[in-house]
């Protein structure tokens, strides 16, 4: 592969670290005038998880499945704490608890530090069985691998599956919440690295839908991930395109969302994304939401991933996906951020690997 595109893929992944990361603090605060409370300048760089988050469900829940709390099942063995973040079940318990408790700046969320399990896997060879395997362990040490104390539904919903004796390969859980951004976190390494080797998009879109249905089983959210991989391919390898038109056609061809007509009324980022698409993971909100900061934004990824961090919502993971469209709209990853990461000296030995 020639050097700009390998560069382009060594930024995505390096920028989608850094969108998840920047993101974290404010993860789900759900009123933007929230985070300009705990951050009176809002988020322009890396900090710590605020002790005390206004808008904080966590417990309400469930730790024994996906989804919210079921009384009548409080039976079960607790996933939370006996099968995955063990001796962290008791952050769950409180009303107003960041779901990344404690966390430090600069550190990655959960769902990234299995998106890196993801990229490994694929740049020594990916399978569906060696990513289960990787995953399982993961998921199941002893002493939590990650810094996090939050598992998203489908972390809960697969390994109460795996708990009921499930084969590995058919845990992934419907929830109300399956169709959701998160959902294309762990898509983005292995379609980057398999662009990256010279596989054909259609070969790509059937790997990343196998692998999409391992923990996120649902028809329209692999409908996206097919537009997902096009405009990781087509940014990739392009030659003379504009990146712009391609995030043009894609938003157009997957949802018919014509990105110059809503950038041109000069809206604030809070009217397009909290009042004309919900802040929220759902994945019909989310992916025009990604596209649009990615296209209003196209010369300045920092700006572009401040943008997101501070409307909130779901901001993390729209901030990994939004962070890979960047660096491969700008080629170079965003300086200092990277270096600032928490894991960037394991993350860069990682990507070297790309060549």
């Amino acid at each position: 592969m020639s050097l700009l595109p390998t560069l382009r893929a060594k930024a995505a992944l390096k920028n989608a670290f850094i969108g998840d990361a920047l993101a974290m603090p404010v993860h789900w605060f759900y009123n933007p005038s929230d985070i300009y409370r705990a951050f009176p300048n809002g988020i322009e760089q890396f900090e710590d998880a605020p002790s005390f988050h206004p808008s904080s469900i966590m417990s309400l829940h469930s730790t024994q499945q996906g989804g919210r709390a079921n009384k009548a099942r409080n039976s079960q063995k607790e996933i939370v704490g006996e099968v995955i973040l063990k001796g962290k079940r008791k952050y769950w318990g409180s009303a107003n608890r960041h779901y990344h408790h404690n966390m430090k700046a600069g550190e990655n969320t959960l769902n990234a530090h299995c998106a890196n399990i993801v990229l490994k896997s694929a740049l020594e060879g990916y399978s569906t069985d060696k990513f289960l395997a990787q995953y399982i362990n993961f998921m199941c040490a002893e002493t939590p691998q990650h810094p996090d104390t939050y598992a998203e539904s489908y972390h809960r919903g697969f390994f109460a599956n795996l708990e009921q004796g499930t084969p590995p390969e058919k845990c992934g859980a419907i929830t109300h919440d399956t169709a959701s951004i998160g959902g294309l976190v762990s898509v983005t390494p292995l379609a980057i690295v398999q662009a990256s080797m010279g596989e054909s998009i259609e070969d790509i879109q059937t790997l990343a839908r196998r692998h999409l249905y391992l923990t996120h089983p649902d028809e329209a959210l692999a409908k996206i991930c097919d537009a997902y991989v096009e405009l990781i391919y087509r940014l990739l390898h392009r030659k003379r395109d504009n990146p712009l038109t391609i995030l043009e056609d894609i938003a157009m061809d997957s949802i018919k969302l014509n990105l110059p007509l809503l950038t041109s009324k000069k809206r604030s980022d809070m009217e397009i994304v909290g009042r004309k698409f919900s802040p929220a993971c759902y994945i019909t909100d989310a992916w025009p939401s990604v596209l649009y900061f990615a296209y209003r934004y196209g010369n300045d990824p920092k700006q572009a991933l401040i943008a997101n961090t501070n409307v909130g919502g779901d901001n993390v993971h729209r901030g990994f996906v939004l962070g890979a469209i960047m660096g491969l709209i700008e080629g170079a990853e965003i300086t200092p951020w990277f270096d600032k990461l928490a894991n960037a000296q394991t993350l860069t030995s990682t990507i070297d690997k790309l060549g």
